[in-house]
């Protein structure tokens, strides 16, 4: 732990700037603490008590504890979390330039994303009881999220104010605090309006903003969703592996099917990057071939 002394300060800077001027979410900062503790505890080992004591071998062989078992996505995070780290030193001035080590040999398979069926996705959104304010408030979260297209997060920090049904559109805060606007379906905004309206009233408990409460009238949580989506699929009787990122997959894929633009697409799920965006293509590719081959008699 001694060894650890002098390493901790500058990991806390560093995720202190993640927070303020990266603004980045609660999640990604675990995620980074947790890697870099990793790292440090591998340094303790090596007697290494400072970061200007970093050398590329001694990276070399951090980079070599990460083979299998490790899971290859688990070992690009904690690769890529610390590239991000010593940037940041090199940056500060705290170290030296350092050969930053790579990440190349534990690229993953690009995956596609999963999409639900128009019957799949029918089942899903009818799992929740609409007559019981938890239920109804379970059908006005799955259609927004599949609606707009939204992150769970995004769904679950959502504000009463950024609901603007004027307009038939709700105001995002996504990675970053990057700022869209998404157009909300009109089937979205009746349960919306029947959520505020019969269920919310039921649920909170003290003064506040966020649309969606759990039963204490708290905010519900990423890991709140995503088991209470399993156990709806598993009552509408679908597969395993549905979680909120596939409704919001959905919606991509049905927005492509249905005309729109990649650049739109990308504009309304919020992704930086166009190239993000571009793995739906594929999938709604994937769709037409099936088809085809069922269809054509020289398949």
């Amino acid at each position: 732990m001694e060894a650890q002394a002098g390493l901790i300060p500058w990991v806390e800077e560093f995720l202190q700037y993640q927070r303020s001027e990266r603004a980045v979410s609660a999640h990604t900062l675990t995620a980074y603490r947790n890697d870099l503790k990793e790292v440090m505890a591998f340094l303790q080992k090596q007697n290494i008590g400072r970061w200007q004591d970093l050398t590329p071998e001694t990276l070399g062989r951090y980079s070599s504890t990460l083979g299998p078992p490790l899971a290859v996505s688990t070992a690009q995070r904690r690769l890529s979390a610390l590239r991000s780290f010593l940037k940041f030193l090199v940056r500060e001035n705290k170290i030296d330039q350092i050969r930053l080590p790579s990440t190349g040999g534990f690229k993953k398979p690009k995956l596609l994303p999963k999409a639900l069926s128009i019957e799949q996705l029918e089942k899903v959104l009818e799992a929740p009881n609409p007559h019981e304010p938890e239920g109804l408030r379970d059908r006005a979260l799955l259609e927004l999220i599949y609606g707009a297209g939204l992150r769970v997060s995004e769904a679950c920090e959502l504000n009463i104010a950024e609901l603007i049904f004027d307009e038939d559109c709700v105001r995002v805060r996504g990675k970053r605090g990057k700022v869209r606007t998404v157009p909300l379906p009109e089937q979205t905004i009746e349960w919306l309006k029947l959520y505020l309206k019969e269920a919310r009233p039921r649920l909170i408990k003290s003064p506040t903003q966020v649309v969606f409460l759990n039963l204490k009238g708290k905010p519900l949580t990423r890991q709140w969703v995503y088991a209470r989506l399993e156990a709806l699929c598993k009552k509408a009787g679908l597969p395993d592996g549905i979680g909120p990122h596939v409704l919001r997959h959905t919606y991509a894929v049905h927005l492509l099917k249905g005309g729109a633009d990649l650049r739109s697409v990308q504009e309304l799920l919020g992704h930086e990057s166009i190239s993000t965006t571009q793995i739906y293509t594929k999938l709604d590719v994937d769709e037409v071939r099936r088809r085809y081959l069922a269809a054509h008699p020289r398949k």
